[in-house]
């Protein structure tokens, strides 16, 4: 947090500033400007099961003109047409009201706009229930100079402010716009960057590029952190060398063995703490970083009432209109994340359905925790809670949250903001390495946080999950979850010991199992094929749910008991794409090939019946322990935690894992 100077003085802090995208991302448009229009609409029906965003919306929306490129004179400034309107009611461009309100000192915003030519400036504002107002509207005539103020007062339970810009009978130019405050004058704060890397130097390198072709956002920053744990060196990548040249000195890379995300982050903690920076902005390497997003997140941060975690959120990849989620929480009995709200959507389509059309979006969400692909740490929370656990990959992030809020730290996914990264829908880390630290990692942050006795579902559920797996024919994701509860169980000394070490491990382990290995080429594999059909040529269909319990029943018994034959064993039955991989579908082969998640590969899975037998026994007897012994457990790590996550402990980690540690 900045220190203030005085009680008395003020200064016009710029909250955040109008930007339009890049030349070369006019396919995330939708995320910066709307061309349609919308009046009014349909608050949300009563019924919780009726509230799609198409479902509740009033057909008072007309085209605009669409988004052109030769629209977008900057990143500042756009054109619009004459006799159409735009609106800046978009995720990077309308002012979250709501979230102001309630998390800093900020109780009114000032808009400032300037432009050129003739047309009218409509501010606009909405409520939680996504109702749409007019505050305020203005004639605009050659250059001018619009400056209003408005209350944050009436946006306590959500609710956006936001301009529309209609333009007469020539063309109107936005030159720029702002949202500002009166605020007491603070000193700058001190930021580093902070990203982890593991063999993805050519997204390293174009972010660093991004961020050294935006000099007002790079004037915040005071170091650019890039730990690298790859095989492929970031400094190796064409085009390091004029994007580290362009940094201005800020750039740092520390090499060091892959001991996980999790050490990767933790590293970024600790030298932050370790050069006394105020905050540390957490970052996932496989990301397109919009940069306009660290002036905003260093803003909230700097007005927070108390030191807070300012999140960004997720975008798409390869759907860059797309929103993952706006926010996510930790369902305490289950103990694993999900929505932060009920009404709250995944992967909502800002190119589908506007701001304006989407009453949802218009409520606060409050949040448990926000994923590191993009997280603003002040480093005063980390003085106090610790840095992030040693767990290699997985819960490290949603863990710190949920610790930072014990000790009354919250955080703040903040709209406005944020990455595009690949989305979930492309990935399927429940099978394969990644099933283990997601079971073990779990286990760990329940063991730490739960509130219920015996960790309330999480044996039961994690088991459950093993079986359903089983009936899937994944026996090397069974293997690895089997081995992660047994680690549990072991205590907390054991999680620095494996960080470097499990992964090699987990790698054998999975050569033993055929539906883990990955196929790129389907000719080295024979071609499926089944020498009795279907029953009456049809597939295999999904069980009626009322009789889903003694269909698995049986299904169970005849995957457990039942001699696979020699046809099966010589060559699968079937291919199924990955979105066909339902575990009641591919529980009724023998063998198939499954694609997995990217499309890139295939993997053969073999029905085993004394596998099955063995590892459901070795799962049954691991987790009845678990739940015998959650209490003991739980007081274990509970105690340990400071220690595992305490700067002296990372420190003799990194000390052992550091190979280079160079400035550019």
């Amino acid at each position: 947090m900045g220190k203030t100077v005085t009680a008395e003085a003020t200064q016009t802090t710029v909250i955040q500033k109008i930007v339009f995208p890049p030349s070369t991302a006019l396919d995330a448009a939708a995320l910066y400007v709307d061309t349609g229009e919308a009046i009014t609409l349909r608050p949300p029906p009563k019924d919780p099961s009726v509230r799609k965003s198409n479902d509740v919306l009033v057909s008072l929306t007309q085209a605009g003109g669409d988004a052109h490129l030769e629209d977008f004179l900057s990143r500042r400034s756009i054109v619009v047409r004459a006799g159409n309107r735009i609106s800046l009611a978009s995720m990077f461009n309308a002012f979250p009201a709501s979230y102001w309100r309630r998390w800093t000192t900020v109780d009114s915003i000032t808009l400032r706009v300037r432009t050129s030519g003739e047309g009218s400036l409509l501010l606009m504002k909405s409520n939680a229930r996504g109702t749409l107002q007019l505050l305020e509207s203005h004639r605009l005539e050659g250059t001018t100079e619009t400056v209003t103020e408005i209350s944050l007062a009436p946006f306590g339970d959500g609710g956006w402010l936001w301009f529309d810009l209609v333009a007469g009978e020539s063309d109107l130019v936005l030159e720029e716009a702002a949202w500002t405050a009166e605020t007491p004058p603070v000193e700058r704060p001190r930021v580093m960057i902070q990203m982890t890397t593991m063999d993805k130097p050519d997204y390293c390198v174009g972010n660093l590029q991004r961020l050294g072709a935006e000099p007002e956002v790079l004037e915040l920053v005071d170091q650019i952190l890039i730990v690298d744990q790859g095989r492929k060196k970031v400094a190796d990548e064409d085009g390091f060398t004029e994007a580290a040249a362009a940094l201005g000195g800020r750039l740092r890379i520390i090499d060091q063995s892959n001991i996980g995300g999790s050490g990767g982050f933790a590293r970024g903690m600790y030298e932050a703490l370790e050069e006394d920076y105020d905050y540390v902005l957490l970052m996932d390497d496989d990301v397109e970083v919009e940069t306009e997003s660290l002036p905003r997140m260093v803003a909230m941060a700097q007005l927070a009432k108390k030191p807070t975690i300012i999140g960004g959120l997720m975008y798409d990849l390869y759907n860059r209109s797309m929103l993952h989620t706006l926010g996510e929480g930790i369902n305490p009995w289950r103990f694993f994340w999900n929505n932060a709200h009920e009404t709250m959507e995944y992967a909502h389509d800002f190119a589908a359905s506007n701001l304006r059309q989407t009453p949802w979006l218009h409520r606060r969400f409050d949040v448990d925790y926000n994923a590191w692909w993009m997280c603003l740490i002040p480093t005063a929370v980390i003085r106090e809670v610790g840095l992030g656990l040693p767990v290699f990959i997985k819960w490290d992030d949603a863990e710190f949250g949920v610790r930072a809020k014990e000790h009354g730290f919250p955080t703040v996914t903040m709209p406005g903001t944020g990455v595009w990264h690949v989305s979930w829908v492309d990935k399927d880390d429940t099978v394969g390495w990644q099933a283990y630290f997601h079971a073990r990692n779990r286990v760990v942050a329940a063991l730490l946080h739960s509130p219920y006795g015996q960790g309330g579902r999480v044996p039961r559920e994690l088991f459950a999950h093993s079986v359903r797996h089983l009936l899937s024919l994944q026996y090397g994701t069974v293997a690895l979850r089997n081995l992660a509860i047994a680690d549990v169980l072991k205590g907390p000394e054991v999680l620095p010991t494996l960080l470097a070490t499990r992964l090699p491990e987990i790698r054998d382990e999975l050569k033993r199992h055929s539906d883990s290995q990955m196929v790129s080429d389907l000719d080295e594999l024979p071609p499926p094929g089944m020498s009795k059909p279907p029953r009456r040529g049809r597939a295999f269909s999904k069980p009626p749910r009322a009789l889903l319990a003694p269909w698995a029943m049986k299904n169970f018994v005849r995957q457990a008991f039942a001699e696979v034959g020699e046809e099966q064993v010589a060559r699968p039955q079937a291919h199924l794409p990955h979105q066909d991989n339902a575990f009641w579908r591919i529980s009724q082969f023998d063998s198939a090939l499954v694609s997995n998640a990217e499309g890139t590969a295939v993997s053969w899975y073999r029905r085993d019946p004394r596998k099955l037998r063995s590892m459901l026994g070795e799962a049954a007897l691991l987790h009845r322990r678990l739940h015998q012994e959650w209490e003991t457990l739980s007081q274990q790590y509970r105690a340990a935690l400071p220690d595992l996550t305490s700067p002296d402990a990372w420190g003799k980690i990194f000390a052992e894992h550091t190979s280079a540690d160079t400035r550019y």
